[in-house]
């Protein structure tokens, strides 16, 4: 597998670990998947929770209160801190959702930490450089799910500031969480990653010559080199990176995906208005009972949910949710996972996970 050039950064090894919101991926497994040679990405969503003792607040019943608290720019800025100290000098990544609340504010802080690679979707990121204006050495990589965005974010970026992407996640509608297509999209073969590779690859050459990264429902070497033989020249790869060690979430959370069978992984609602791919937890049940926890805004995590309006249609707070699945609390928890997640049947570390990606499973 060749080297991945993002940039004026060269990734080892063509993968990208994705970028897991609410705890799943911070300062431990992404400095460990850097220091491997392979691209750790921390994600911007819920820092809020990272050590709240260490860095004081404004809270309401034990949650961050506001979008300001909930993305906390100093814990932010420790998680980055206390990730290098892992991967040292390597390059490191930053996942940042264009529907958080406070998206400019959040880029700037992963600039200002030392982020070397923003990589951002869950909506069309055509200001994301103008975020990120004077710091030029951060790699800008968007995240799409068609030809089409990319078009339109290309020439958004070309028109307004003179720049195209460094490259490019197409993610596919086998990913975990929340999908950039409608339901019945995600079921329809003429959208799978199989057939919006070389889409996606036209339309690249349109604009010159950046990476392709492939995502969603990616899980071993062979599906590596599969997506790469259609056009890709890197991967993006999330639920089985919560399958080590150094993954930041509870071990119950690890438990509930190595326990998940095939049928346990379903297409849900959420609050965010997309369909997500979780596992049908006992959080569904106690919903369909009408008795699941009460839905109380308080951090005001997302621009789509209108500060709860969309949380009490599906029947669930998705941040408070997603806090008790990392923090391993199973009654009500909200586990999200790739629709391969029942393949996940041990633990191993990062270094391992990585020597069988690039070697074989036998490695």
């Amino acid at each position: 597998m060749k080297p991945l050039k993002i940039g004026k950064y060269e990734i080892k090894h063509p993968i990208f670990q994705g970028g897991m919101g609410l705890g799943i991926s911070w300062d431990r497994l992404a400095g460990s998947v850097s220091a491997e040679g392979a691209l750790g990405i921390i994600s911007s969503v819920g820092t809020g929770y990272y050590d709240k003792l260490a860095y004081a607040q404004r809270e309401l019943e034990g949650k961050p209160l506001g979008s300001e608290s909930f993305y906390c720019s100093k814990a932010f800025a420790k998680i980055v801190e206390n990730a290098r100290k892992i991967c040292g000098d390597s390059p490191l990544g930053a996942n940042i959702m264009c529907a958080a609340n406070d998206y400019a504010r959040i880029a700037r802080d992963a600039c200002e930490a030392g982020i070397n690679i923003i990589v951002s979707g869950a909506g069309l990121p055509t200001n994301l450089p103008e975020f990120t204006q004077g710091f030029k050495d951060v790699a800008l990589v968007p995240i799409v799910s068609s030809a089409k965005a990319l078009k339109i974010i290309c020439k958004r970026w070309q028109q307004r500031y003179n720049r195209l992407p460094d490259a490019v996640v197409l993610e596919g509608p086998l990913s975990g969480g929340h999908q950039g297509f409608t339901y019945e999209q995600c079921l329809d073969p003429e959208y799978s990653l199989e057939k919006l590779i070389p889409q996606v690859k036209a339309e690249i050459a349109q604009w010159g010559d950046f990476p392709l990264i492939a995502a969603g429902g990616i899980w071993d070497k062979s599906d590596i080199e599969r997506v790469m033989a259609l056009g890709a020249d890197g991967v993006q790869m999330g639920t089985r990176f919560i399958g080590t060690h150094e993954c930041d979430a509870h071990p119950t959370f690890k438990q509930v995906l190595i326990e998940a069978t095939k049928d346990d992984i379903e297409l849900i609602k959420s609050p965010v208005g997309y369909p997500a791919r979780g596992i049908k937890s006992n959080l569904f049940k106690l919903i369909e009972q009408k008795i699941a926890p009460k839905i109380k805004c308080i951090s005001n995590c997302v621009a789509p949910c209108e500060h709860g309006k969309e949380a009490k249609k599906v029947g669930y707070c998705i941040a408070n949710r997603l806090y008790d699945a990392v923090s391993g609390v199973r009654e009500t928890g909200l586990f999200f996972t790739g629709a391969n997640g029942y393949k996940l049947k041990e633990l191993i570390s990062v270094k391992e996970l990585i020597k069988k990606l690039t070697q074989g499973e036998d490695a």
